[in-house]
């Protein structure tokens, strides 16, 4: 289990009441859900219902959903990462209480939707753990999830995102390519999805 000296962890629960207690305000901006995160660091017995794993991609849980976001835990093998995607102008938050996680991000350059062409370039690198929760920077939101095979261990990230959404768009940077795709969960509330 990860060590955290810095903060109290909390039940996944008392995450979602303070989340819910959110007024719709905070989710138009990025400090006071970084900040919640920062300050209810999540203990990971109280994940063990959400988290699901396969070996050849990432998982992603529901947890919570309202009008105003979902909450899902995203688990990660050793190396798993994701395409290097957006979030529909959607504001975005991460936590990761499990393991450390690097996140990529990228400034696109041009981008031709219609002709499914783009042009980005690598701009800095975070490095996720449970003491440094994260933001996407909603003015460069392009990024993508990396489980370094150096670490070696799993971990799960928790994801916060602004408004629901069911689509993203993924992108090639080295194939100068990009494109819609759909979204699923592999749970819902700690139930299997069919």
């Amino acid at each position: 289990m990860t060590t955290l000296t810095t903060t109290k962890r909390v039940p996944i629960e008392t995450l979602v009441a303070k989340l819910r207690a959110l007024r719709k305000a905070a989710f138009d901006e990025t400090e006071q859900v970084r900040a919640l995160l920062t300050a209810f660091p999540v203990e990971e017995p109280s994940l063990t219902r959400y988290l699901t794993w396969n070996r050849q991609h990432y998982t992603r849980n529901l947890i919570d959903k309202t009008d105003l976001y979902e909450l899902i835990a995203i688990c990660w093998e050793i190396g798993q990462s994701s395409s290097v995607h957006n979030h529909r102008d959607q504001n975005c938050w991460m936590a990761c209480p499990i393991g450390t996680l690097r996140v990529e991000n990228f400034i696109v350059e041009f981008e031709d939707h219609t002709a499914g062409t783009c042009r980005l370039v690598a701009s800095n690198t975070v490095e996720m753990s449970p003491a440094n929760p994260c933001a996407v920077d909603p003015k460069h939101p392009v990024h993508r999830v990396v489980n370094p095979r150096e670490a070696n261990r799993r971990a799960v990230s928790l994801h916060v995102y602004s408004r629901p959404f069911d689509s993203c768009v993924v992108y090639s940077p080295d194939q100068g390519t990009c494109g819609d795709v759909k979204l699923h969960y592999n749970t819902v509330f700690g139930k299997p999805v069919e």
